[in-house]
């Protein structure tokens, strides 16, 4: 056995005691850091080979492993913009560069252009939602963009959909063919038996308000016209004649065996405002009533107003809502996962990157199977336990002094040596 050896085991094993104590400072360090997963230091021999009776000592190799798939116990906030993931997945987010990560960071708030971004300073990435559920490409970052909440300046929500429910009385009387509001006459008389009236407010792009009047005319047995004006093209009475022409006009067929209505749906032309918008006549019913009567109805979009304040849903909706109309759907916060979770590559920021031992990434929505739920005014703290670091750390001194001495005997040894020749 080499003495130079022994000497060099010394210093392989203090090498690696440093290097468990350096991890369990950072995980000390970050013990209040938001989403931080824990490292800890694996020991494995160095083996060296030995012959003839001789031992070649070898020493000790480390490696460092991330507890990243350990989750973090969850800390209730006040912030509606704190995300917390319960069960798997990562946040999708980008840094100034624009480049890509994952992270278990959730502590996000909105920065003065109204991105979110975490205390990193990393920005939280999402799908827009533009009416229709986004949808994932599953491995790719293709159509996220950053998630922006802005309460600054005004939104407005142009009209799209409408619909109306309600009931047309069997026994109304059939209007005169020359009264229709159809025609579009001084003679339609709103107030008619056969004839029932009923107003929407929808919106421009601009967020200013236009109200429709529908009018519901019985024109023979079991048939029923519908025709539908701009309002600010009545007379000055607010009724018939209208300057322009209706925005839409249908005959409405009633099948007694069916109990429904052919006309299901009915489209308003608004040309003059740019609108198209699809009103839904599925709820209209014919049953005996002594009047036609309008239960329900409405029409989407909002004026333009400013947003109040922002929540989101555990499938990660991000809502807006407004000072006066409902509030809308504006993005959808994605997961995203890989194979291995604790083989990703650990980066500043506590930010996180796939490696040839992770796997690819996959990108879902929450509660979908193999993501978890998104967990509004919550966060996930460090899986540090502070008791466990201590007691490694202990065992990490206790076991570099002991190779020092090691050391120290060895090279007493390689003293006594030399003094043998003197």
């Amino acid at each position: 056995m080499s003495l130079f050896g022994t000497m060099k085991t010394a210093v392989s094993g203090m090498g690696a005691q440093a290097n468990k104590l350096g991890t369990v400072g950072d995980n000390i360090a970050n013990a209040s850091t938001t989403g931080y997963k824990s490292a800890s230091t694996a020991f494995s021999s160095l083996v060296l080979s030995s012959a003839g009776g001789n031992y070649n000592s070898g020493g000790v190799e480390t490696k460092v492993n991330y507890s990243i798939s350990q989750q973090g116990a969850a800390v209730a906030t006040q912030s509606s913009t704190d995300l917390a993931i319960n069960g798997d997945g990562f946040f999708v987010v980008q840094d100034t560069a624009g480049n890509v990560f994952l992270t278990r960071s959730g502590s996000f708030t909105a920065d003065d252009n109204g991105n979110l971004v975490n205390d990193a300073g990393f920005t939280l990435l999402g799908y827009e939602y533009t009416g229709t559920t986004p949808t994932t490409v599953i491995n790719s970052y293709d159509g996220l963009v950053p998630v922006n909440v802005s309460a600054n300046g005004m939104t407005a929500t142009p009209s799209t959909t409408g619909s109306i429910t309600g009931n047309l009385s069997d026994s109304a009387p059939i209007v005169d063919p020359t009264k229709l509001p159809s025609e579009n006459s001084a003679t339609v008389n709103v107030d008619q038996i056969g004839t029932l009236k009923t107003s929407v407010t929808g919106y421009d792009s601009l967020g200013n308000e236009i109200k429709y009047d529908f009018y519901f005319a019985k024109t023979e047995d079991n048939v029923w016209e519908v025709t539908v004006y701009n309002a600010a093209d009545a007379s000055a009475n607010g009724s018939f004649p209208y300057s322009g022409d209706p925005v839409a006009s249908d005959i409405m067929n009633f099948d007694p065996d069916t109990k429904t209505f052919d006309l299901k749906s009915l489209t308003l032309d608004d040309t003059e405002n740019d609108l198209s918008i699809l009103v839904d006549l599925s709820g209209m019913t014919q049953l005996a009533a002594t009047n036609s009567t309008i239960e329900k109805g409405g029409i989407n979009g909002n004026p333009a107003e400013q947003v109040r304040s922002v929540s989101i849903d555990s499938d990660g909706t991000v809502y807006a809502t407004y000072a006066k109309s409902a509030s809308r759907a504006l993005y959808r916060i994605p997961l995203a996962d890989v194979a291995s979770p604790d083989n990703l590559s650990v980066l500043s920021g506590n930010v996180f990157q796939p490696s040839a031992d992770s796997g690819v990434v996959t990108l879902g929505f929450a509660g979908q199977t193999g993501f978890g739920s998104i967990a509004s005014k919550q966060l996930e703290s460090s899986n540090v336990d502070i008791a466990t670091e201590l007691t490694e750390m202990i065992q990490a001194q206790r076991s570099y002094t002991a190779n020092s001495k090691v050391f120290q005997t060895g090279s007493d040894l390689m003293e006594t040596l030399i003094n043998l020749v003197r």
